[in-house]
C-alpha cells in the first residue's frame, strides 16, 4: 500500500473530533477513492498510536474491532453489541470538513 495514502489516511482520521465516528468508505471517498474502503481498514490497521482509529467504524455503523468499544464509550457514545447507537446522528463526514 502507498505509504502517501496511509498518510492521508491517518490525517483524516485525526480529524474526527472526539465524540464522533465516521467510516472507512467515508474516509475513502474524501480520498478520492470511494471503492477503496478496504485499503482504508488495512491502513488503520497498522496506525500510529495518535490517530484515533477507534473513531472509523464500519459503514453499517458496527465496530471492526471489538476492543474500541471501551474507548468510544469513554468519549461518551453508547455501544449496544458493537453497533453504534444514534449512529447518523454522531457520524462526522470528512467530506463537509474538507470542502
Amino acid at each position: 500500500m502507498d505509504e502517501i495514502f496511509k498518510q492521508q489516511v491517518y490525517d483524516i482520521a485525526r480529524l474526527i473530533p472526539k465524540g464522533r465516528v465516521t467510516t472507512y468508505g467515508a474516509i475513502a471517498k474524501a480520498l478520492g477513492c470511494p471503492n477503496h474502503s478496504r485499503h482504508v481498514g488495512k491502513a488503520m490497521g497498522g496506525c500510529p498510536k495518535d490517530v484515533p482509529a477507534h473513531r472509523v467504524i464500519s459503514s453499517g455503523g458496527t465496530l471492526s474491532v471489538p476492543e474500541f468499544q471501551t474507548k468510544l464509550m469513554g468519549e461518551g457514545i453508547v455501544v449496544n453489541g458493537l453497533r453504534i447507537k444514534d449512529f447518523k446522528h454522531l457520524f462526522w463526514n470528512p467530506m463537509d470538513e474538507l470542502i
